[in-house]
């Protein structure tokens, strides 16, 4: 299962990169201005900074809670967001 939210905001790469850069002492991350991965517990993470929108990407593991995972990806782009958000997640 794959599931992909676009986000819009003017700050996707900034916010990709703080995502990353916060959750790298736990686990394994990879990013760059752009694009950014995270190897989380529950599946793996990736993201793609457009110029007007953040595209999330998850991949839940099988028997992984799908919508705390999609809450704690929120949640947490929310905190880097607080100017801006909640931001609008649209799971497809």
């Amino acid at each position: 299962m794959t599931l992909t939210a676009h986000v819009p905001t003017k700050n996707g790469s900034r916010y990709l990169q703080q995502l990353c850069k916060h959750w790298s002492h736990k686990f394994e991350t990879d990013f760059d201005a752009r694009q950014g991965t995270i190897a989380f517990p529950m599946g793996p993470i990736r993201m793609t900074a457009e110029e007007e929108a953040l595209t999330v990407v998850i991949e839940p593991q099988d028997g992984a809670d799908v919508e705390r995972f999609k809450q704690v990806v929120a949640d947490h782009l929310d905190r880097f967001a607080f100017r801006e958000a909640p931001l609008s997640f649209d799971w497809q």
